[in-house]
């Protein structure tokens, strides 16, 4: 391969040590970060400034069970959200764990919301069962449990290196033994800096701008996902991609929180038809992927027009102004003319959530010795084909804890079972600089496996994703602009999704195939495994 022509590399420092290395500053990092630190020494990498990341801006809040019958109760509604391809034992484990991972996260300094009676108030959304989603100030919740979470590790003995991209893996003898990270020097160029680990913990988060609407930060940009798969990890259910249902359609977007309509918002079409309930029986809180993609259908029938969410009515509801219950999205309306007490939010679907990702078990173990992932970057199987809403937070939580605790546990890397396919696929270790400019492949990607796919489309994908000539190495020690790597690691993140998204025909959840609509009688998992070229 050729190589890109860039400054040569400044002389790299002396590798850093550590017992554990958690690459990643979300609720998923964090915990993993403060639990390990008790008994162990902790470097904790993050792509911009501590606490920052998807995390800071979820809205809605974090499900879990309010009492031993609702563990139960939490464990259907989630494999029903999942659509018979979430793992049972995964999903009880994570519904078991929540309450006690939740009170933890309290004790670090998170002060949820109470009610009149003292107790924790609890909120209903979309597809679950009766209300257990825990919110603090109403829609702040991630960024209350950022900050909480920060200042505790500020206060430990976590070694924090901000500002540091992920540039590889470092395997030997197939091990992952630490990482290759790109910190800022003192003139502002990046120098690459080796550190060594007993443990390496992804927790890097998703990938949503692989699409050209999301609600996702800059930040994600599949950088965690795409060294796993270079070094060469199995990674799960990539086609199972989440695109949230209410994102407003406006000049500056932002996410419009689940809880809304779980307070009773109702989504009518541009000529002002609640359109819903002829969907399906649970009207605005059927699960995501039915709503998003009757949003989507609503729009297709109305010129491309956005749908509204009418939340004039939750004031009258909850008897409490709508801005004192969700103050953060109605200042963010606000400061774009609307009043969401008195004017419909016009809103369209947009990428939320991987359901996919590093293939784990419940614990975080990677098919890789060394290396194990918590969050979204992880595929533990609990999400299925779709995600219960405010689980996230949930399953980082708990998977960011469990980790520390498997991490001297004498277990085999994880494999797939006899029950799941494996597709393997060619790949290097080497990153390949994008051909295409990130604009075209979000485009090329929204209109092909986003809401709605089928093969032609597919097809087309795989198309505008592969190279007409032999792509160009970055190497990790070049001189090259971080967003250089990352338009390379959302390409081959792309490249992985269409090929999972053509492999898997039926549609299932939020992979709809609209030339096989029809689920598939037993849903199978499917992994993609690299194989050298």
């Amino acid at each position: 391969m050729s190589t890109l022509s860039a400054a040569a590399p400044r002389p790299a420092p002396e590798a850093v040590r550590t017992d554990v290395l958690v690459v990643g500053a979300g609720i998923a990092g964090l915990t993993a970060a403060l639990e390990a630190a008790r008994t162990r020494s902790v470097v904790l990498v993050t792509k911009t400034e501590l606490g920052d990341g998807s995390t800071h801006y979820a809205q809605g809040g974090i499900a879990v069970a309010d009492g031993r019958e609702d563990v139960a109760a939490h464990v259907a509604d989630t494999l029903a959200a999942g659509a018979g391809l979430g793992v049972p034992a995964a999903v009880q484990a994570l519904c078991a764990a929540g309450p006690e991972a939740v009170r933890v996260l309290a004790e670090r300094g998170v002060a949820f919301d109470r009610g009149g009676d003292g107790h924790w108030s609890l909120g209903l959304e979309a597809a679950h069962s009766r209300p257990r989603i825990l919110h603090v100030d109403g829609d702040r919740t991630g960024a209350a449990i950022s900050a909480a979470l920060s200042a505790a590790v500020r206060r430990s003995d976590v070694d924090v290196r901000e500002q540091g991209f992920l540039a590889d893996l470092v395997v030997a003898d197939g091990r992952v033994v630490g990482a290759d990270v790109l910190l800022a020097g003192p003139d502002g160029r990046d120098v690459l800096h080796c550190f060594l680990a007993g443990s390496v913990v992804l927790a890097t988060g998703g990938a949503g701008q692989l699409f050209s609407r999301t609600t996702n930060p800059a930040v994600a940009t599949a950088d965690g996902l795409a060294a796993a798969w270079r070094a060469g990890a199995d990674v799960s259910d990539l086609e199972m991609y989440q695109f949230h249902p209410t994102a407003a359609a406006l000049p500056r977007p932002f996410l419009v929180s689940e809880a809304v309509r779980g307070e009773g918002a109702l989504l009518l079409d541009a000529e002002g038809h609640r359109f819903m309930p002829d969907v399906d029986a649970r009207a605005e809180l059927a699960p995501r992927d039915v709503v998003a993609r009757a949003i989507a259908a609503a729009m297709g029938r109305t010129g491309g027009r956005p749908v509204l969410l009418d939340a004039t009515g939750v004031s009258r509801r909850l008897g409490t102004p709508f801005a004192q219950r969700f103050p953060g999205i109605a200042a963010m309306c606000r400061e774009q003319g609307l009043d969401p007490e008195h004017d419909p939010v016009p809103v369209t679907p947009a990428a939320h959530y991987w359901m996919g990702g590093v293939r784990t078990d419940a614990a975080g173990r990677t098919s890789l010795p060394g290396l194990w992932a918590a969050g979204e970057v992880a595929c533990t199987g609990v999400h299925g084909a779709n995600r219960l809403a405010s689980n996230s937070l949930l399953e980082a939580l708990v998977t960011g804890g469990r980790v520390v605790a498997d991490l001297d546990a004498d277990r085999p890397p994880v494999r797939p079972g006899a029950d799941e396919d494996v597709l393997e696929l060619p790949g290097t270790a080497s990153t390949a600089a994008a051909h295409l400019a990130r604009r075209d492949l979000q485009a090329a990607l929204w209109e092909h496996t986003g809401l709605v796919r089928e093969a032609a489309g597919l097809a087309v994908a795989a198309k505008l994703l592969t190279p007409d000539e032999e792509p160009v190495t970055l190497e990790p020690g070049t001189d090259v602009r971080r967003g250089t790597r990352e338009d390379a690691n959302l390409l081959l993140a792309g490249q992985l999704l269409v090929a999972a998204a053509t492999a898997r025909e039926n549609s299932l959840g939020a992979h709809h195939r609209s030339d096989h609509p029809n689920p598939p009688p037993v849903p199978r998992r499917l992994t993609l495994r690299r194989t050298p070229c």
